[in-house]
């Protein structure tokens, strides 16, 4: 449902969030070895008020004999498509992909926190809960080119224990966990956007949130993500 919205700032009792300057997509498995120190390190961006944090499971190595239990194929062509772009075939976990410009191995601590460092993201997107609608907006701003918005729903938390596969036997905690994404509108770069959401869509909701990602495509592959904004339950 996407409908004309007018903001008029924030009203008493709205949620808003804005203002990161990374969104940080883990690209991990249950049944990789190497991922569980990503996976740590992405629940710790997770806490930084500057940084959106999403962990796509994918599914290429379920054929190892431990099936990702949120493992997905559309996230597994997410990452394919972003190496696509980057003029790559490689693909690997763990994977971190920054601001949907930049890939770098999940674990290496430093080499993440310096490109989180670096980041930034061109436009301010509000998100905010007032009534019983989720709102939307995001200004215009000529200088770019027109994006897609995307909603993606995650878990902030979900406790695996794993009896096959590479990590057999170990008790895993997993956080940020993406288990849905859509497109809800397009962003007009001259014009901006301004949609909302019924909130009732989302009410057995009760173990996680929603990220918002205002994010360009080129040549119908997954380009620069322009804004970003969370919303949790």
């Amino acid at each position: 449902m996407i409908l004309g919205l007018g903001l008029a700032g924030a009203a008493s009792g709205e949620s808003v969030r804005t203002g990161p300057r990374a969104v940080v997509e883990l690209f991990t498995s249950q049944g990789c070895s190497s991922c569980p120190p990503a996976d740590a390190l992405l629940t710790s961006l997770a806490d930084r008020d500057d940084v959106v944090a999403l962990a796509y499971h994918v599914d290429y190595w379920d054929y190892i004999g431990w099936e990702d239990t949120f493992g997905d194929k559309g996230f597994s062509d997410r990452q394919r498509a972003y190496a696509k772009s980057w003029g790559s075939s490689r693909i690997f976990t763990p994977q971190m992909v920054i601001n949907g410009a930049e890939g770098v191995v999940g674990s290496r601590r430093d080499e993440v926190q310096d490109a989180v460092t670096s980041a930034q993201l061109p436009l301010a997107v509000t998100l905010a809960a007032e009534d019983d609608m989720l709102k939307l907006r995001v200004p215009a701003d000529a200088a770019l080119e027109d994006a897609t918005i995307w909603l993606v729903r995650y878990l902030d938390r979900a406790d695996v224990a794993i009896d096959k596969g590479e990590n057999a036997g170990k008790s895993m905690v997993y956080t940020q966990v993406v288990v849905d994404r859509q497109v809800v509108g397009i962003w007009e770069a001259d014009a901006g956007a301004e949609i909302k959401l019924p909130l009732d869509q989302f009410q057995n909701e009760d173990n996680g949130g929603l990220a918002v990602l205002v994010q360009q495509e080129r040549n119908g592959l997954p380009g620069p993500i322009l804004g970003a904004a969370t919303y949790r339950f």
